[in-house]
């Protein structure tokens, strides 16, 4: 068989690759306690901030964690070990908590920093795949990350040894999450530029229309009235409003076609006899995604946006959320 053509016993040995890595995390939830509590209280009432660090593939696992520790509330960052040894030691202060990832737990960049972080006041979390280790010995809290077998054939690279150490990682950032409170509105705010930034920091004042360009006439205007409005403004509606500003009813292309439909000589009828009375609108403060889903739950393509006392602020349309990605 040509070597470059996989077979079934490549589809074996992944099945088993992914069976061996899904083991060492059910492994490592067998063993959670009390240590891990003990490295939660640390990275709650630490007063700095949380510096992880490990070299090789552990250090690929670190930089990971950090970041996922910083986009959800806990204020961290990664040091390279043999960098610290060469000066950004000076980035670590008594009041940070350094995780500390090394499989073997003897990875020698990683004890010579350990003594002088511990000396100046740092706490230290270790997290390694051997109790009775250097690391292990020198930390507050010794969080075991142990498996039974790399999933590597030769038992030899670092794969499920990762997982888990990656997997662990991710538990003590979604507990600090969910003991800090951080909630979806505080994670975009780390991630302004993501979609989910821009459906929940995004309100209907930083998308509707104002001034001159939102279609409005005075309830006494003729159908002509609204229909060059309508036709000017590009909205396929007009508002209608009373001498104070209030929203009175709107008229639409939908209205119009109705009209049409059961109104003899259209141009004479009033626009108030047959405009939409008591429309549905919303307020500036609301987020956009709000007036999306109004929108799509009353089958609207517009939408009014009024003040407290029901005066005509703004107007928005599915386009306006379209342009703003907000949909």
């Amino acid at each position: 068989m040509d070597k470059t053509t996989p077979s079934e016993a490549a589809l074996a040995l992944a099945k088993q690759v992914l069976a061996i890595e899904a083991n060492a995390i059910l492994g490592l939830a067998a063993r959670l306690g009390q240590d891990f509590l003990d490295a939660l209280a640390l990275l709650l009432n630490c007063k700095g901030r949380v510096v992880v660090s490990g070299i090789g593939k552990s250090g690929h696992v670190a930089r990971k964690i950090a970041s996922t520790m910083a986009s959800t509330g806990t204020p961290a960052y990664f040091v390279h070990p043999a960098e610290a040894s060469h000066g950004d030691l000076g980035m670590i202060t008594r009041d940070d908590v350094l995780i500390a990832l090394s499989y073997s737990g003897e990875n020698e960049e990683l004890l010579t920093i350990v003594p002088l972080i511990k000396r100046q006041g740092a706490r230290l979390i270790a997290i390694t795949g051997n109790a009775a280790s250097s690391l292990a010995r020198e930390a507050d809290v010794h969080l075991d990350a142990h498996v039974e077998k790399e999933a590597c054939p030769l038992n030899l690279a670092p794969t499920a040894s990762t997982t888990a150490a990656l997997a662990l990682g991710d538990a003590i950032a979604v507990a600090l999450l969910d003991a800090k409170g951080f909630g979806a509105e505080d994670f975009a705010r780390s991630h302004p530029g993501g979609a989910l930034g821009r459906r929940l920091l995004t309100h209907v004042s930083d998308v509707m229309r104002r001034g001159d360009n939102i279609p409005c006439i005075a309830q006494s205007a003729s159908f002509t009235d609204a229909v060059r409005e309508m036709s000017k403004k590009r909205m396929g509606m007009t508002a209608l409003t009373d001498a104070a500003g209030r929203v009175t009813g709107i008229f639409t292309d939908g209205d119009l076609r109705r009209a049409l439909e059961r109104v003899g000589d259209i141009k004479a009828a009033p626009i108030a006899d047959i405009m939409t009375r008591n429309p549905c609108t919303i307020g500036a403060d609301k987020l956009a995604v709000e007036a999306v889903e109004l929108m799509e739950s009353r089958k609207m393509n517009q939408i009014l946006v009024v003040d407290r006392d029901d005066r005509l602020i703004g107007a928005l349309n599915m386009h306006d959320l379209f342009r703003a990605k907000v949909i």
